[in-house]
């Protein structure tokens, strides 16, 4: 399996202009895979070898604004960049539980309607995952009749008997998020390739005895 890494920033906090806002792109399959979604991720995307047309999926790994204030942006360029045909395809979204109700807030009230079709997958944390005091239940945010305007997805809850959450599986490999402890919920990604078994040359090793 061909995988490459491509940093698009490793800074924190404040924005600077040098090490920009958090934001990676594992390319895998012609496809790429966005983890973070910080300030200035597009500007980044653009002086790279990267295509942002290219992203079907984006992890975010926590709700701090230098890990997520350039998503909403960077998914109206992406509607703006792709063809009809091919923004039927959706992206996937992961993140923790309120990422569905702030982006669908930012693009509603910038009247960015309609977007690049997305589904949000939202991991619910644990109250241990950030200091006491620190913990937002918000599970109640934009549900029942504005969950409907809302951008379609699913809830994630912690699987007890492996400790993480399954994101996504197909043959090749599994995309798990485990829980991190910060001042606000925050996740890690793993991803964990498949065994492949091997191809015996059946001639070579009858010729061998």
């Amino acid at each position: 399996m061909s995988l490459d890494v491509t940093f698009l920033g490793t800074g924190a906090g404040l924005p600077e202009p040098g090490p920009r806002a958090s934001a990676l792109v594992l390319r895998r399959a012609g496809q790429c895979w966005l983890f973070d979604c910080g300030e200035g991720t597009q500007t980044q995307l653009m002086r790279s070898h990267l295509r942002a047309a290219k992203i079907t999926k984006i992890f975010i790994t926590h709700l701090h604004g230098d890990h997520m204030f350039g998503l909403p942006g960077l998914l109206c360029t992406l509607t703006l960049q792709r063809s009809p045909e091919a923004s039927a395809a959706p992206i996937d979204i992961y993140g923790p539980l309120g990422l569905r109700s702030f982006l669908w807030r930012s693009l509603e009230l910038s009247h960015s309607q309609p977007v690049l079709p997305c589904r949000v997958h939202e991991l619910v944390p644990t109250q241990d995952q950030c200091p006491a005091g620190e913990f937002r239940d918000f599970s109640g945010l934009d549900r029942g009749a504005a969950l409907a305007q809302a951008p379609p997805g699913t809830v994630l809850h912690l699987d007890a008997e492996t400790d993480s959450y399954l994101l996504l599986e197909d043959e090749e490999l599994s995309v798990r998020a485990f829980r991190l402890f910060h001042r606000v919920p925050s996740f890690g990604f793993v991803m964990e390739e498949k065994p492949r078994p091997g191809k015996l040359k059946v001639h070579l090793l009858q010729e061998l005895g």
